[in-house]
């Protein structure tokens, strides 16, 4: 490795500067445990930024579909329909509960859930009587699902959705938030998301009583008692005042780093649509992609190289980037699960993982850093196109 060249990270955190004063409140009225006024405001401003009543924030994006997971009552020998091209998180919480995942493939225009596949999936488990108790449809790398043909299909057969829009905060579909479309939503600040709190993330709904019910499981499901009693099982995933205070000064400026990470798009796009194989995620008509993560898939007999060997040179160069999400009907711990491809001859999650690369993407991101990425880029394939020749 090159090791005097500066690193270049694939989503770095970036603060706008205005965290501490938050912070600094939360210490001079010594509200630094879970809940507090600055949680309370968050919760306010993030559901009034994507248009839900009310939000729950928490510790993380996975304690938020969990939560949600709960309020659907889900529980063992359950079913829940997933995306399967997303990071395993989307999936844990459904065996957290005992339940089943069934992993649904993504389809070529959004690499989101496939509405076709969905759609067998759901005709098939009603010819069982075993329709899926909800479906988290997962709006990958900032991009939201065809949720149109989604939520049509899941009103037909009566079963809730969980729209996991952690990558997807400040994206839109025909209009509306990503992440406003299911029964619950919830978006993720883990260090590497658009916003960030360190760690944390919330659950949105129009279920004010739903969300009661969550910030009540998430406190332990402590009684209204006196003393300590309690009557179901809670847990400790309630976010701290401290947090919340930077996930203010955050989302204050979200639409900026929306329009920094959809420039850094634009650059790639420009520099490196003309080289041969190289394709890059689609943003589906009428929609808004954050786009949380500029990702592109190399077809290797065009461009004569292959993502491992892309991924070997850009790490030589100190250079952060990622393969696509491996599908989780292909992971060891899912082994046997079931899954819907898109159709019986094309399986686009497994296309996407094979020939799929995550470049750098981050909203602090320099013109400079990101020249020497495609730069990089283009030197490989150049390179590798010459030597075939």
């Amino acid at each position: 490795m090159f090791t005097n060249k500066k690193r270049i990270y694939l989503s770095p955190p970036h603060m706008s500067g205005n965290e501490l004063a938050y912070i600094q409140d939360a210490f001079d009225t010594n509200w630094i445990a879970p809940l507090g006024p600055h949680v309370d405001a968050f919760e306010k401003e993030l559901a009034s930024y994507v248009g839900r009543i009310d939000a729950a924030a928490v510790s993380s994006g996975t304690a938020a579909i969990h939560l949600a997971l709960r309020l659907l009552d889900v529980t063992a020998g359950d079913t829940v329909f997933c995306s399967s091209l997303t990071f395993v998180a989307s999936a844990n919480p459904i065996v957290y509960l005992g339940a089943a995942p069934v992993f649904i493939d993504s389809e070529p225009e959004t690499w989101n859930m496939s509405p076709q596949a969905l759609e067998r999936a759901l005709r098939e488990a009603a010819r069982q009587d075993a329709l899926p108790k909800a479906v988290i449809v997962v709006n990958l790398y900032g991009q939201s699902a065809k949720m149109d043909e989604i939520v049509a299909l899941c009103n037909a057969y009566q079963v809730p959705i969980i729209e996991d829009a952690a990558e997807s905060l400040g994206s839109s579909y025909k209009g509306r938030a990503s992440g406003s479309f299911g029964k619950y939503g919830i978006y993720s600040f883990n260090g590497n998301k658009i916003i960030s709190t360190s760690g944390g993330g919330i659950l949105v709904s129009n279920d004010v009583e739903g969300l009661q019910k969550a910030r009540f499981l998430a406190t332990q499901a402590r009684d209204n008692a006196a003393h300590y009693q309690h009557s179901q099982l809670g847990y400790n995933y309630r976010m701290s005042n401290v947090l919340a205070g930077i996930g203010r000064a955050q989302l204050a400026v979200l639409e900026d780093r929306v329009l920094a990470r959809r420039a850094v798009f634009e650059r790639y796009s420009a520099a490196l649509s003309d080289l041969p194989g190289i394709r890059f995620m689609p943003e589906l008509a009428q929609t808004r992609s954050n786009r949380w993560l500029t990702v592109l898939t190399l077809d290797p007999d065009e461009t004569g190289v292959s993502v491992a060997s892309l991924l070997d040179v850009l790490t030589e160069e100190n250079i952060e980037a990622r393969p696509v999400w491996k599908p989780l009907h292909m992971q060891p711990i899912f082994e046997g699960a079931a899954y819907y491809p898109h159709s019986d001859t094309e399986h686009i999650s497994e296309q996407l993982f094979t020939t799929g690369i995550c470049l750098p993407s981050g909203s602090s991101l320099t013109e400079e850093e990101q020249a020497r990425v495609i730069t990089c880029i283009q030197k490989s394939i150049i390179t590798a196109k010459s030597m075939t020749a």
